[in-house]
């Protein structure tokens, strides 16, 4: 017998045991294909007699494990509501605004919520408040009390439109896009009661505008502790929009101003995302691709050299609006409100390098039964999907959907807040916790009280900066970010 019939022979007298094992990895690579196929799916449609059009502001997980967001238009008042959503997409309004007598608790909130380290809510509207048609400052508790925190009252800023940010000193800060000293937008920062109001910028406080006008993003705090944020217009090249930093005391500098030509686009709209230093955001109009279209940019610090990661040209989407989020793998997940192979907008992926991915298509299924239009950006739930609104859809009148994406991403762990000094209070969000056996900063363990959707811990001694880990039901689940330890 030669070397190849002993082969053939040896093959064929393979014990069932190499078949059955052959079939299962079979199956796991066809298990693994599938999962990394994007799954979507709407999980509720928006109605005319509760909540209606959630518009710019991203949805954010609780600690009870749902969702909570709001609605510019609909609910009792027809102005405005916040409402919870479950992970199978049951909505329950919580509050509706314009409740009070001359709306004094504020009406339209076009923001999303933030989770503060509290538990409770924070958020702003548009428009009323108890002074002028101005808006509001807001917290709202899980269970829909609301209290408004701050009245505008033009001098200090007016119509606020970005989602606010917790700083590590515990205030809140955030950005009107008008009003203030010039009537250009401010930034402004509270505290958690009310009691503590101040505004640290007036734009167009330079000549011509230089610095920046109409800040309709929030802000993001970067491991310097600066916060950074874009304005909408404003800067020394016909208007086209800058990115700045400021400090918690008011000390702004501006790192970049776009301009009307070229690919650096023009219009940055939403929050950007700061990525081991540098900056990520989305411009809503300019680009190579065309110049309605937009684009997604990289701003590298400290220099504030912009490099253009995507020229959009409408078929792979158009005016992105929303915020970028960074993922647990690593990208960068977003929406554009239009463009797309049915001109009705596309979620997507890039990577910090450029690589782009079209997830999804809305208005790809009969009659826009998916919905259309997603102006607000992608939230990544603790589970490892995303979860979004549409601002049209079928339901009642075309009041939008809610919608959940699956990329085959698994489930982590998040910590509120982000930095913490030793012994300082940290929750940690997840989804079945309850019987979690340790917690972990960067490998030194902590003592935790754990439950069903979070665990209540405290930076432990000796802790030092890096990943979060939780051992629960045989599995490690880690930080989506790198847990800062305070000095």
């Amino acid at each position: 017998m030669n070397n190849k019939d002993h082969q053939r022979t040896l093959l064929h007298r393979r014990p069932a045991s190499f078949k059955i094992f052959l079939s299962i990895m079979l199956l796991s690579v066809a298990a693994a294909i599938a999962a990394a196929t994007p799954q979507f799916k709407t999980l509720a449609d928006f109605n005319t007699t509760s909540a209606y059009q959630p518009y710019y502001g991203s949805l954010v997980q609780g600690l009870d494990g749902n969702f909570y967001g709001t609605t510019v238009v609909g609910g009792a008042n027809s102005q405005g509501t916040v409402f919870k959503v479950t992970p199978a997409g049951e909505i329950t309004v919580i509050y509706n605004f314009c409740s009070l007598a001359s709306c004094a608790d504020g009406e339209q909130p076009y923001a999303g919520l933030t989770l503060g380290t509290d538990g409770n809510f924070y958020g702003t509207t548009y428009y009323d408040g108890a002074i002028c048609d101005c808006g509001t400052v807001f917290k709202i508790t899980p269970a829909g009390v609301l209290t408004t925190l701050h009245s505008f009252g033009v001098t200090d800023g007016y119509n606020p439109w970005g989602t606010l940010v917790q700083g590590s000193d515990g205030y809140f800060y955030g950005t009107t896009s008008n009003g203030g000293a010039n009537r250009s937008g401010t930034v402004f920062k509270i505290n958690s009661t009310g009691s503590e109001f101040t505004s640290l910028y007036s734009f167009c406080s330079l000549s011509g505008c230089a610095d920046g006008s109409d800040p309709r993003g929030g802000l993001v705090q970067g491991s310097n502790g600066l916060f950074y944020g874009t304005t909408l217009s404003g800067g020394p090249d016909a208007g086209a929009g800058t990115v700045y930093s400021i400090s918690s005391t008011g000390a702004l500098t501006t790192v970049f101003s776009f301009t009307n030509s070229g690919d650096q686009g023009q219009a940055p709209y939403g929050s950007l995302v700061d990525i081991a230093g540098n900056l990520y955001g989305t411009t809503e109009l300019g680009g190579s691709g065309c110049s309605g279209c937009g684009t997604v940019f990289q701003i590298v610090m400290p220099a504030g050299t912009l490099n253009t990661l995507l020229s959009f040209d409408g078929t792979d989407g158009q005016e992105p609006l929303g915020s970028l989020i960074q993922a647990t793998d690593g990208n960068l997940y977003g929406t554009t409100e239009a463009g797309g192979a049915n001109s009705a907008g596309t979620i997507f992926k890039i990577s910090t390098t450029g690589t782009f991915t079209t997830l999804y298509n809305f208005c790809s299924k009969s009659q826009c039964t998916d919905g259309g239009g997603p102006f607000g950006g992608v939230a990544q739930d603790t589970s490892g999907n995303f979860y979004g609104t549409t601002s049209y859809g079928p339901g009642d009148a075309g009041a939008g959907t809610l919608f959940e994406l699956s990329v085959g991403l698994g489930p982590f762990v998040k910590t509120l807040p982000g930095s913490g000094a030793v012994g300082e209070k940290v929750q940690i969000l997840g989804n079945n916790l309850s019987g979690a056996t340790s917690v972990t900063f960067n490998g030194t363990a902590a003592e935790f009280t754990a439950h069903s959707t979070y665990i209540v811990t405290h930076v432990p001694s000796g802790a030092t900066t890096g990943t979060v880990e939780v051992s629960v039901a045989g599995k490690t689940l880690k930080s989506n970010v790198t847990f800062r330890v305070a000095p």
